[in-house]
C-alpha cells in the first residue's frame, strides 16, 4: 500500500475531501484538492479549512514517506501549524510539501534518545502556478514507551 493509499484509508478527512495523493516520496509530497462546490467558500474557491487540511495532509504524507520505517519505535505527531493565505484560490489546488531538515539528522536524534522536531514547508498553488498559500507544520517523532 502506498503512503497516499494508507492516508486515504486511515484519515477520514482525506477521504471526505477526496484528496488526490499524486506523489509521496522521502523528499517531496504532492497532494491535490479537486474543485468541489460543496467545499467552496463565499467567493467560490476552496474553503480555508479545506486548504488547511490539504496542506496538513501533504505534510503528513512526506513525514510518513520519510519516517515510515521508524513507526515501530516512534509515532509522528503534528506539534503546531501556521498557514498564510496569499492569493485567491480557485479551482483545483495542489500542495507540495518538503522536509525542513535532513531525515538522517532527525533519525540520529531519535537514535540518541531525543524527541526530534522538524518543520515541513508546504506551498499551495492554483493550476496556473500562482502560490495561494504557504504553510509550515512542525512535526515530532514521539518515541514509543
Amino acid at each position: 500500500m502506498s503512503v497516499g493509499e494508507m492516508l486515504a484509508a486511515t484519515v477520514p478527512m482525506a477521504r471526505t475531501l477526496n484528496l488526490e495523493f499524486i506523489e509521496t516520496a522521502r523528499d517531496k509530497a504532492v497532494v491535490a484538492l479537486p474543485d468541489q462546490g460543496e467545499y467552496h467558500n463565499h467567493v467560490g474557491g476552496p474553503h480555508a479549512g479545506a486548504m488547511f487540511t490539504l496542506g496538513e495532509s501533504a505534510s503528513g504524507a512526506i513525514v510518513l514517506a520519510a519516517f515510515g520505517d521508524q513507526l515501530s519505535r516512534a509515532v509522528p505527531l503534528a506539534v503546531r501549524a501556521e498557514i498564510a493565505y496569499r492569493k485567491l484560490a480557485m479551482g483545483r489546488v495542489t500542495a507540495t510539501a518538503t522536509l525542513g531538515r535532513p531525515a538522517a539528522e532527525v533519525v540520529a536524534e531519535l537514535d540518541a534518545g531525543q524527541r526530534p522536531e522538524f518543520p515541513v514547508s508546504v506551498e499551495i498553488r492554483r493550476e496556473d502556478g500562482a502560490v495561494t498559500g504557504e504553510m509550515t507544520v512542525l512535526w515530532t517523532l514521539r518515541p514509543n514507551g
